[in-house]
């Protein structure tokens, strides 16, 4: 909002460096000046017509020809509108409250053309026909408006700045998790190196005392039978030496007992020995193994995205218990007080998660606890799956499961399949890959792969929960989903 001393320095901007009045028809000289057209005509006309050649600008001494003369419409605009600015500043107005036009007050409101009108414009013949109104009675209904728009964009913004949080804790945690996975792969691997560093140390250092007691009696033997023969062959070089009367004494019995000798010829290492060192590169096989799985498990979590299931309350059978935070759940035969809605399964006891899938890879974690008996459920299923009546856990039925008893396992598939497993899982890692149609269930703690259904998924997909009988329960955990237990 311009005030009267800002109008001022701007009017001192727009004078004639001739009349050091306001610009009048401002013109621009060769040298970039801008004079009064007035002015600077007389200004041309006192040396006399004979000394045009010799004409220089008034400031800077510059020649110029008075027929250069160039029209400065730009300026000229800009003197107008100080000129109105300053009208309205002596009539005691605010720049905004003043007409452009007129410099009047301005009172009224155009409806149809959407313009401020004073006194004299109201009059104007192109607005006696419309509606005017006054300024205040014409901005209560856009205050109105405003303040709607204002609750929309308040409450839109909200929910992007929710997102925006949600968003950026989950991918903060994804690195988090991430980071950590990583950190407890390596010391799971440093772990098993250090073990079976020692392991190889250990049977080397056997190894190494086998070979030196064998090599201290391959000594012992050489060293006899060295001994042996030089004795041999000191006798002949002896022998030898002899006259032939001395050479001929005994000399059968000399040969013979050389040429019927009996080369002991040890071994300095032993069959079995031998082919325990040729044995021994068969030790880092384990270590080979662990290697790849380790590869194969790091590459895994770091491929896969944490999912933090919740339980969904409103698809829960009525004999499920769930926690506050609907990350557990355990089998009541009592029956809860939960209304029959469509969503509700009525008679399979199961419960979805909150949230379904369309697309990428996610993996999550179920603890386990049969200890008193019964069986849990665990897989995924589409959105549309059955929620009334009898559920049969099967793919073609949109269900891809496999049920935990008390003894076994199995998959239900088609046909349900016992699977033979080194252990009963405590806790299952289920992973969905979406675009490949893969649900893979292995056995968290001990990487055991389980079971693996392949499918072609079109609709959302929700993670799956069931249970049957007293006491038996799991639970969910975001850590854990997001990181596989070593």
């Amino acid at each position: 909002m311009a005030s009267a001393p800002s109008v001022t320095s701007l009017a001192d901007e727009v004078n004639c460096p001739i009349c050091q009045g306001t610009l009048r028809e401002p013109v621009t000289i060769d040298c970039g000046h801008n004079f009064c057209r007035g002015c600077l005509t007389r200004y041309c006309e006192i040396p006399g017509p004979e000394l045009e050649e010799s004409l220089s600008c008034p400031l800077c001494k510059e020649p110029f020809r008075p027929g250069s003369f160039r029209p400065n419409w730009q300026l000229a605009s800009v003197v107008e509108n100080i000129e109105r600015l300053q009208l309205a500043s002596t009539r005691g107005l605010e720049v905004e409250d003043a007409c452009p036009e007129h410099g009047e007050k301005v009172y009224f409101f155009c409806e149809e053309d959407e313009a401020q009108l004073c006194v004299v414009c109201r009059e104007a013949g192109q607005h006696r026909a419309h509606t005017v109104r006054f300024l205040e009675d014409a901005a209560g209904p856009y205050r109105e408006q405003i303040q709607r728009c204002l609750v929309c964009l308040r409450k839109e913004r909200e929910e992007i700045q929710e997102i925006q949080s949600k968003e950026n804790r989950r991918i903060q945690t994804q690195v988090a998790t991430k980071r950590q996975q990583v950190i407890s792969q390596f010391a799971h691997l440093s772990q098993f190196l250090d073990r079976q560093q020692s392991v190889l140390l250990a049977q080397l250092e056997r190894l190494d005392g086998d070979i030196l007691k064998q090599q201290e009696e391959f000594d012992t033997l050489t060293t006899r039978e060295i001994c042996r023969f030089s004795t041999l062959i000191e006798e002949l070089e002896e022998k030898n030496k002899r006259p032939a009367q001395g050479l001929l004494t005994d000399i059968r019995s000399t040969l013979i007992r050389c040429e019927t000798r009996k080369c002991r010829k040890p071994e300095a290492i032993s069959p079995e020995l031998g082919q325990r060192i040729r044995d021994f590169p068969q030790q880092a096989i384990p270590l080979q193994q662990e290697i790849k799985t380790f590869l194969e498990k790091l590459c895994f979590e770091l491929d896969y995205e944490p999912a933090c299931v919740s339980l969904d309350p409103q698809t829960s059978h009525p004999k499920l218990l769930l926690s506050e935070d609907h990350q557990r759940a355990r089998f009541s035969y009592k029956w809860q007080s939960s209304p029959d809605t469509p969503q509700r399964f009525d008679r399979a006891t199961c419960v979805l998660a909150q949230r379904g899938f369309t697309g990428g890879r996610h993996t999550w974690v179920v603890k386990v606890d049969l200890a008193h008996g019964g069986s849990c459920t665990v897989g995924v299923v589409r959105d549309d799956v059955r929620r009334k009546g009898e559920l049969r856990l099967r793919p073609e039925e949109g269900i891809w499961a496999v049920r935990l008893a008390w003894g076994f396992v199995s998959a239900q598939g088609s046909f349900p399949t016992r699977l033979a497993l080194e252990e009963q899982p405590r806790k299952v890692r289920v992973s969905l890959d979406y675009e490949v149609g893969w649900v893979t269930f292995v056995n968290a703690i001990t990487q055991e792969h389980i079971y693996t259904f392949t499918a072609s998924f079109t609709r959302e997909i929700f993670p799956l929960f069931g249970l049957w009988g007293r006491g038996s329960s799991f639970s969910l955990s975001c850590q854990e989903g997001a990181a596989s237990v070593l």
